[in-house]
């Protein structure tokens, strides 16, 4: 019969047996700190926080970094703790050749007998199935996008820059081949894409193509761990994303188009997935030979025999055809609906967006220009993405464009991010032909010139936007985050304010328009050394101080005397109510009147021989009063009402309400906020 222990004498059991230190992993792996810092990151293994430090330590010292047992007793039989226990013995050996003098020996043996470590057996216990090396990409590919971009130091060697180099422009190459990108965004920070690859929405950052510092706060150590892993995942990926549609991987590499800043045109796709017409495309800069000149001639040719035919096709079948291409234009009866708000407060839905199929050849139609001023690499990514075939830029960009000529008539749409420049072309002594070709950054006739944001924009709708929104040099549209849903209350910057605004907000905006003109009108009219011409008409009364405010309503006694109705009349108690509710809305616009006045640095008193001030006619005073009793009457009545239904509610739901209502009301002061910034600027600009 095996021992009872009794309770409190053994130390190793509950949290004390599920958890170990690190000091104590470390111990019984036998391998120094580094290498188990590089053995976690490879397992996917990572600290535990136990509920209680106290129980998990088994010694008085405090620690504070804690892993599963369980964890550790599986690496006890991990084939890379053997790599690294061969590189310890080599490390050994060259330092005993270098202490012989033996140069030749150490430089062969770091040479020939350093151990290789081979990740593939991890990728494969990490990710059972294909889905989940894909839910874990969002990481790597950001990690990999950012070293990519690095420049090579000490820590950051060139061939591991190259590397995550060549993986990213691969993986971009099967999302251009799929259209498999569906959203991007750009911030401070870099730009956002979002991908769906087999049902699995994939988002990663980019950063901006600028000269990264190097900073020595950066352990590129582990850094570089997590790269090395990486690599081998995306390589993994990308093999059997290249396979599933076809294609041989890894595709051929232009070296040579590659040094000439090339890079998506440097490698070359093969398989049974690429269809004729990507295979007959060349990316040559614009030059054809002798036999694609010949086949384009041909080709014009038909075109304007066709063209002749169609010429000479009689006036009634030119009508049937024209009312034909009539009934072609309506709008389909099966044309996507859109839900309207039907209220105010109503839920706002997702609007139906044309398919996947349909967005994904967005482009396809055009071709375009990119400026030299322009970010080439995630213009030329978008596009091809979305079913552009033929994008030029300037031969300063690099390698791989359609055509290098600006002046191409075959280009449609023109990519600048300068303010638009205006210079006549035509000289003296120019013929016909040279000024139709306007100079560099001069603007061709039937071309559109539109800024980059165009094209974020497109993609995130779904749709081409008018072009006239984002001409050179015009105010754009606001840019904003396609994963932002928008909701009942928040702010806007798309939709104007009148969609946005409450009642109680939008009256308390006009008035408080209304009195700035009338304090500016009055402000102007002191500086110009004259008096108001209303100033009697809008302060009247002064009293032994000898300021003067606009008075409140008169206070003489009633002739009439109210009929008694008893005691507890409903009558009774909401006159009184009432007469009290308008003492204080008097008092409160009397000191509001006060205020302004001081603001406008006009003399005020309360005057009136009862201590009162006597409030005098004034154009539309009057009406503003009335709006706001009403307003903080309807404010007030809501708040009495939601106190009522509180009163309803148990302790802890109306704890939980009151934490719920004070986060809402926080969003709603900075939506308000953001609106009255905007009525602002649009006031200015009025």
């Amino acid at each position: 019969m095996a021992k009872i222990k009794k309770k409190g004498w053994d130390r190793t059991s509950g949290q004390a047996k599920n958890f170990i230190t690190r000091t104590q992993a470390v111990r019984k792996l036998q391998i120094s700190l580094p290498d188990f810092r590089r053995l976690c990151i490879y397992k996917g293994i990572y600290p535990r926080e136990p509920r209680n430090k106290k129980k998990a330590s088994k010694t008085s010292t405090p620690s504070t970094t804690f892993y599963y047992t369980k964890d550790i007793q599986y690496l006890l039989h991990e084939p890379i703790l053997n790599k690294f226990r061969d590189h310890k013995a080599l490390a050994k050996k060259i330092a005993r050749s270098l202490g012989r003098g033996e140069v030749g020996d150490a430089a062969r043996l770091e040479k020939t007998a350093k151990p290789r470590i081979s990740l593939d057996h991890v990728i494969k216990e990490r990710y059972p199935t294909f889905v989940d090396a894909l839910r874990d990409l969002d990481d790597a590919l950001s990690l990999l996008f950012l070293f990519a971009s690095l420049p090579s130091t000490s820590t950051v060697p060139p061939k591991t820059i190259s590397l995550c180099q060549r993986l990213c422009l691969e993986f971009e190459h099967y999302l251009i081949i799929t259209h498999s990108l569906r959203k991007s965004f750009i911030s401070i920070k870099g730009i956002y894409y979002q991908a769906t690859i087999q049902g699995q929405d994939i988002l990663w950052l980019v950063p901006h193509k600028f000269v990264q510092r190097m900073t020595g706060d950066v352990d590129f150590r582990i850094m570089g761990t997590f790269v090395e892993f990486y690599t081998t995942l995306l390589g993994f990926v990308n093999y059997r994303l290249y396979t599933s549609i076809g294609l041989v991987y890894p595709p051929r590499f232009d070296a040579q188009s590659d040094e000439k800043g090339g890079e998506l045109s440097a490698f070359t796709l093969e398989g049974s997935g690429i269809t004729k017409e990507a295979e007959t495309e060349h990316l040559t800069n614009g030059e054809m030979d002798q036999g694609e000149t010949a086949g384009r001639d041909a080709v014009n040719a038909e075109v304007q025999r066709h063209a002749d035919e169609l010429a000479r096709v009689p006036e009634p079948t030119r009508d049937i055809e024209s009312k034909d291409q009539a009934v072609e234009d309506e709008p389909a009866a099966d044309a996507i609906d859109k839900f309207e708000v039907q209220g105010e407060g109503a839920d706002v839905l997702d609007q139906p967006r044309i398919s996947d199929t349909e967005a994904s050849l967005l482009f396809a139609p055009y071709s375009f220009f990119l400026s030299r001023e322009t970010p080439r690499q995630p213009l030329e990514f978008l596009l091809r993405a979305y079913g552009c075939k033929r994008i030029s830029w300037d031969e300063v960009l690099g390698d791989g464009a359609f055509t290098n000529d600006e002046n191409d008539p075959s280009i449609t749409h023109q990519i600048v991010d300068r303010p638009p420049i205006l210079q006549s072309n035509v000289s003296a002594g120019c013929t016909l032909d040279e000024a139709s070709r306007p100079a560099r950054g001069g603007r061709m006739p039937g071309r559109t010139y539109i800024q980059p944001q165009w094209v974020w924009d497109c993609i995130n709708q779904g749709k081409l936007l008018r072009p006239d929104l984002y001409a050179p040099g015009a105010t754009l549209p606001p840019h904003l985050s396609p994963w932002v849903k928008p909701t009942r209350t928040a702010y806007d910057p798309t939709l104007p304010l009148a969609e946005q605004e409450n009642k109680d907000e939008a009256e308390q905006a006009v008035l408080d328009e209304e009195e700035q003109e009338e304090l500016d009108q009055l402000a102007a009219a002191e500086e110009d050394g004259d008096e108001p011409a209303d100033h009697a008409e809008i302060f009247t009364g002064a009293d032994d101080h000898g300021m003067d405010v606009a008075s409140g309503d008169s206070d003489e006694p009633s002739d009439e005397v109210d009929e008694f109705k008893g005691f507890g009349s409903e009558d009774a108690t909401s006159s009184q109510a009432a007469d009290e509710e308008a003492a204080e809305e008097d008092s409160r616009s009397q000191h509001q009147r006060e205020l302004e006045a001081e603001a406008a640095g006009l003399p005020f008193t309360g005057g009136g021989a009862d201590g009162k001030a006597n409030r005098t006619a004034r154009p539309g005073n009057s009406e503003r009063e009335d709006l706001r009793k009403k307003a903080a009457r309807r404010k007030r009545e809501e708040e009495e009402e939601l106190e009522r239904r509180k009163m309803m509610m148990s302790k802890k739901k109306r704890k939980l309400f009151d934490k719920m209502a004070y986060s809402n009301r926080q969003k709603d002061d900075e939506a308000a906020k953001l609106r009255g910034k905007r009525r602002k600027l649009e006031r200015g600009k009025g």
